[in-house]
């Protein structure tokens, strides 16, 4: 038994009570209320029901109250809410249930094949700040849709082909003459140390391998970054396979039957006059002169996914391609999957802050601070907890100073903290010759306030990770394991774990102390970050 079975049961007993469809039994669900409120879960249905059922939400609650039986205390409240308590034994099986494989599975991603595509940056220079963004988005995505039961394919796509990689050749071989880029090139120091470690032979090298060079140069800087990251894609893409395969002509030829393709001035169209186009007005797919677009390469690029049998396409860029959008929502509709199997999540920029500080620049990656400069300085665990404790709508300040701390103020360590210190407490139960694994007679424990809002806190947390991919973030994630953590301390500062004169109280925190361990090691393990036995 888990919340989303018994959400599942309680729903069945509305639907049958108030004779709903499912369309109209939607909004039921079971939600953790505020602190103020003594209940273990609330329904606010009666509230969204009122205006379907024509009555008042209260009137609704009192109805929906004798519907769910008496096992779960049910108590209507003004508004229009029903609060309810849960029996200690759903309170165990549920705690049990945390330690099943797939505990965490939720039906609606049964079924669901996501080809999740992020980062995707340029081969032209080191990862930046907003790439470390994007990464932590992506992967704790990735990993969450997984334990929610989806299947996943993480993508890297690159863009090898065009003027960018072009002029990425022209401002290597200008390096490794001993001259300045062009003015339209990449001024970055990195270029420097490529061009040093270049072979005498590339003195009779032409453009075009100059450019192959930076590029796969810059690919393996990439993937070492991304390693370093805690990210490892299921594919690197690169954009010359789907010219090699012909793709961008297959992708025009399907959209021309389709109606979506047009021909003026020399040029060829993508139509935005499709019922499914987000777009406000028409974009060239071919130039005048025959060349062409990334928009034709891009709709090529998502073709191809969908030939590869994935039904749902998420895509992860920075603020800078938010015009793009809509454009490209439109042609994937156009391709006949329809707007929502397509979705782009745009995240904001980073600034980077010491203390008040703004961090402006390093001169060896050019105009911004590499991801591996942050890196270096905080580590992989503050990186990616602090990324992911931000909504990707919200801009961000990284306080550099914050995630260098060893104490309570950084969340990060503030929740690895709760790992550690659980692990000690076992060490030390083993050190008393304590048998952390001794049963205790579930029916016989009398469960007190602080024991009880820790056991409901953990069940929460499959919701927690429902919210994340809803909302397609995982800052829900990082504030659950903080409350979490939180919980813990609020318990831990009252209660006795190890009492020699009372074994079955010591048994049975010590199996919560084990879930709570637990829970905190895979949450953190979801955000790409360590849970350490020691700190």
């Amino acid at each position: 038994m888990k919340i989303s079975t018994l959400e599942a049961d309680l729903k069945s007993r509305a639907k049958a009570a108030f004779s709903l469809d499912d369309a109209a039994a939607a909004a039921f669900c079971l939600a953790a209320p505020p602190p103020h409120i003594k209940a273990d879960a609330s329904i606010s249905w009666p509230i969204a029901g009122a205006r379907l059922l024509k009555k008042p939400p209260l009137v609704i609650a009192e109805e929906l109250k004798a519907a769910l039986g008496a096992e779960f205390d049910p108590q209507a409240v003004p508004p229009g809410f029903v609060n309810v308590k849960f029996p200690d034994a759903f309170l165990f099986a549920a705690v049990r249930e945390l330690d099943k494989p797939g505990c965490f599975n939720r039906p609606e991603f049964a079924g669901e094949k996501i080809n999740l595509e992020f980062v995707s940056a340029n081969p032209t220079g080191p990862m930046h700040l907003a790439s470390g963004r994007g990464a932590t988005l992506g992967d704790s995505l990735a990993r969450i849709w997984r334990a929610l039961g989806a299947e996943v394919t993480t993508e890297f796509y690159v863009n090898n082909v065009g003027r960018q990689v072009e002029l990425l050749g022209r401002s290597l071989r200008a390096r490794f003459e001993d001259q300045e880029p062009p003015k339209d090139g990449y001024q970055g120091d990195y270029l420097k140390d490529m061009a040093a470690a270049l072979p005498p032979t590339a003195t009779g090298w032409s453009e075009t391998q100059f450019s192959e060079y930076a590029v796969a140069e810059m690919l393996k800087l990439h993937k070492t970054d991304m390693a370093a990251f805690g990210v490892e894609f299921d594919r690197w893409f690169l954009e010359s396979e789907l010219h090699a395969a012909g793709a961008p002509a297959k992708a025009l030829a399907t959209l021309k039957e389709k109606g979506m393709a047009y021909e003026k001035e020399g040029a060829t169209w993508f139509g935005a006059a499709s019922e499914l186009s987000s777009d406000d007005k028409d974009r060239v797919l071919v130039k005048s002169d025959g060349r062409n677009t990334y928009f034709l390469n891009d709709i090529a690029y998502h073709l191809n996914k969908f030939s590869r049998g994935f039904n749902r396409l998420v895509d992860i860029w920075g603020a800078d391609h938010h015009g793009y959008v809509p454009r490209l929502e439109a042609a994937v509709g156009a391709l006949g999957k329809g707007l929502g199997s397509f979705k782009v999540i745009i995240h904001q920029q980073v600034a980077l802050l010491r203390g008040t500080e703004v961090v402006k620049m390093s001169k060896r990656a050019g105009d911004f601070i590499s991801l591996k400069e942050l890196l270096d300085d905080v580590g992989r665990d503050a990186c990616r907890f602090f990324f992911a404790a931000r909504g990707p709508n919200a801009h961000m300040n990284f306080d550099v100073e914050l995630a260098k701390k060893k104490s309570n103020d950084n969340p990060v360590y503030y929740v690895q903290y709760v790992h550690a210190r659980i692990a000690s407490i076992f060490d030390n139960a083993a050190a008393k010759g304590v048998d952390p694994a001794a049963g205790f007679e579930e029916a016989k424990t009398v469960i007190n306030p602080d024991e009880r809002a820790l056991m409901l806190k953990l069940l929460w947390m499959e919701k927690a990770l429902a919210d994340c991919a809803r909302d397609q973030s995982p800052h829900h994630l990082t504030t659950y394991l903080t409350e979490l953590a939180a919980s813990f301390h609020s318990f831990y500062d009252r209660n006795k774990v190890l009492d020699p004169e009372h074994k079955e109280t010591t048994a049975f925190r010590l199996f919560l102390l084990k879930r709570v361990q637990g829970v905190i090691a895979r949450g953190l393990g979801l955000l790409g970050v360590s849970a350490p036995e020691r700190m």
